[in-house]
């Protein structure tokens, strides 16, 4: 239904330093926002195409058709069964890889700094103080840090007393990324000697040599990502920063390094946090303001897991909980996190009960009530985690539920009795979220009773298409009547519906859920989307593939879509997870020369092309707004599958996503005064 051009993507985040770009269309720029895998098994059977030829192999099939992929060819045929992609992400995967063999170092007690630093032509060089690899002989035949390198699943991970906890979601250590470098140079510093080895492609060029004496330990590790296998080559500073950063908070005590030569003078940062997760909680809070102005912490070690747990409280109505098993990011959740739930919801209740908050005919608080407002980081470290869900990221161990339930409720119940002032704060917050949740319920069931039809119905409301596919349908979010009006007329009525909104919605970031169904424009756009919000979401039940904001290329428009944007993040994220979620683009100008006419998206553009037809006899138009576009013009521009541009949301990073949110919906004015004077310069088209 659509073109290659309504699939460019935007990272919700908007990090100034990784603007969007969009591939050219004809006439056509993108704004960012500030304006406008297969066989597993490694073998493979080959046939001859010709169906006789077939038969005749199949007839004969035996262990002479099978080839078997020797070492790490089955990386190189099969990249992204090991780095889960060949783009952006299986790129920086690479540099995760070799940090996390540091990681392991630190998390055994033997290492406390690791730099890493891109050069100049994008290779990478990981540096660590850790006890380097062992040089002695394997069992193979070669040194043990050759096999490390060239050999599958081989490490200290695997058996052994080598490391009790882990890192590295797959396991597939620093051979794979061997595989996948034109070029491989190590170091290792270990007893006494400096020695070093180096690879092509995963093949070792120069072998073990000792070059050197020292008196320090440790591993370096330079590699070159290859450009046949990598589609993307160029390393992100930010993306890697974030990682280690966060790496550096969840391993107390341990110093990272990030240099980038790629800029001039060497951009450099150092990250070292003594508080661990309770400082990672409080950077993650640093724009709000916050209950209890110290994390609450509390860890404990029961069947060689540890669990370490910091928690804060803030005045916004919404919780962030991430949780880590051996630095991995579970972004599906899994026993740990439930154990936690259960946990935290009981204590508080035993809390408000045993202090009379609570009366006996009041009902128990529910876990969403406790947790709102709550910013906490769950970290666990495991022997032998299992991962499951569709991304591998959700702890699937069982007794870890219980482990996870004991720590918390004894860390929790002494926490709340030595500080009880705090922790009435905390309850009576909560009671008001049960208030407001209850009037939410009364009103969500309002909301429900409303099906499409009732809502088409209303004046200058949902314009359905008559295509009942989510997949090929599309809703466009319109402000105003008058644009509305256009829109109505220039789409293409079969898959594409239109939703006039008139004027601003509710800024979400600032109301509880009560308030939110009272908004009739939010209450409108609930119904017509048809997967309900917050708890009740589902995505299976959406009525629409693309939902598609159109404003104007004005402030108010910039407003206006920021408002929606923050609505979908807080209460619908999954359209955003699942892109689903789309900024239309439409045109600035329109030039007139006789009967041709041409559009552009900006004002260099527009000079452009006002330098290529010439400047006499032309007329150009500003559009102000969409409603000074007719119908058909609207539809040429904007709507029409086959030349519109649009810019498709994306969240890449959830933690950056909710401080951005934060900093320009929330209550604070400083952080977003602050924000404005950082990111003033990359305004485009400001319309004053």
């Amino acid at each position: 239904m659509a073109n290659d051009n309504d699939k460019k993507s935007i990272d919700l985040t908007l990090t100034p330093d990784d603007q969007p770009e969009a591939a050219p269309a004809p006439q056509k720029e993108v704004e960012d926002l500030t304006d406008k895998d297969l066989d597993t098994t490694g073998v493979e059977i080959h046939t001859d195409e010709s169906s006789a030829e077939v038969t005749a192999v199949e007839a004969d099939y035996g262990a002479e058709q099978i080839q078997i992929l020797e070492g790490l060819e089955a990386v190189r045929m099969r990249p992204g069964m090991y780095i889960g992609s060949t783009s952006e992400r299986g790129l920086h995967h690479l540099v995760y890889e070799v940090v996390d063999n540091s990681i392991d170092e630190a998390l055994a007690g033997y290492c406390d700094h690791i730099d890493v630093t891109i050069h100049k032509d994008n290779s990478i060089t990981v540096v660590d103080n850790g006890r380097g690899i062992p040089v002695d002989m394997h069992e193979s035949g070669k040194p043990a840090v050759e096999v490390v390198l060239t050999v599958l699943h081989a490490g200290g991970k695997f058996g052994g007393d080598g490391y009790k906890v882990s890192g590295g979601l797959h396991g597939v250590g620093v051979s794979v990324v061997n595989a996948l470098s034109t070029s491989m140079e190590v170091q290792v510093k270990r007893d006494g000697k400096i020695y070093e080895i180096a690879f092509e492609r995963g093949v070792t060029t120069k072998p073990l040599t000792v070059v050197g004496t020292t008196t320090e330990t440790g591993t370096r590790v330079h590699f070159m990502p290859d450009p046949e296998i990598f589609s993307v080559t160029t390393y992100s500073y930010e993306t890697l920063r974030h990682r280690l950063r966060e790496l550096s908070f969840l391993n107390h005590g341990i110093t990272i390094g990030l240099h980038d030569e790629r800029v001039e003078p060497v951009r450099s940062e150092q990250f070292h946090f003594d508080g661990g997760i309770s400082s990672f909680v409080e950077h993650l809070n640093r724009k709000k303001e916050v209950l209890n102005p110290e994390p609450i912490y509390f860890n404990g070690v029961k069947d060689d897991t540890v669990v370490e747990i910091a928690m804060q409280y803030n005045d916004s109505y919404q919780e962030n909980i991430y949780s880590f098993v051996n630095n991995i990011n579970t972004e599906e959740g899994g026993t740990h996190l439930a154990g936690f739930k259960l946990a935290l919801t009981r204590a508080a209740n035993d809390f408000a009960r045993k202090q009379g908050i609570l009366k006996d005919k009041d009902s128990n608080l529910s876990g969403d009530d406790v947790r709102e407002g709550l910013t906490c980081v769950i970290s666990l470290k495991i022997r032998e985690p299992q991962f499951e869900g569709q991304t591998k990221t959700k702890l699937g161990n069982s007794e870890v539920r219980g482990i996870v339930d004991s720590i918390v409720t004894e860390g929790l119940s002494e926490y709340f009795d030595e500080n009880p002032a705090i922790t009435k704060r905390i309850i009576d917050k909560a009671i008001m979220a049960a208030r407001a949740r209850e009037a939410a319920r009364k009103a969500r069931e309002l909301t429900r009773r409303k099906n499409a039809l009732e809502v088409s119905s209303l004046p200058g409301k949902l314009a359905d298409c008559s295509v009942k596919d989510p997949e090929q349908a599309e809703i466009y979010l319109v402000e105003g009547d008058s644009a509305g009006g256009s829109a109505k007329q220039g789409r293409d009525r079969r898959f594409q519906a239109i939703l006039p909104l008139r004027g601003k919605i509710l800024n979400v970031e600032k109301a509880r859920l009560d308030k939110i169904f009272a908004n009739a424009e939010i209450r409108t756009m609930i119904t017509a989307f048809g997967t309900g919000i917050s708890e009740d979401f589902d995505l299976s039940k959406r009525r629409y593939g693309k939902i598609i904001i159109m404003t104007d290329a004005d402030v108010d428009g910039a407003h206006i879509r920021t408002l929606l944007l923050t609505f979908l993040y807080r209460y619908m994220k999954p359209l955003i997870e699942h892109g689903h979620v789309y900024i239309a683009q439409p045109p600035l100008y329109q030039i007139r020369k006789g009967k041709k006419h041409w559009y552009t998206y900006s004002d260099d553009e527009l000079s452009k092309k006002l330098d290529e037809v010439g400047r006499d006899g032309v007329t150009v138009q500003r559009y102000k707004g969409l409603g000074e576009m007719n119908p058909e013009q609207l539809w040429e521009t904007t709507m029409d599958p086959e030349g519109r541009t649009m810019l498709r949301v994306e969240m890449e990073d959830a933690e950056e996503a909710d401080e951005l949110f934060t900093i320009l919906m929330g209550d604070k004015v400083e952080p977003r005064r602050q924000f404005i004077e950082e990111n003033a310069k990359l305004v485009r088209n400001l319309d004053i």
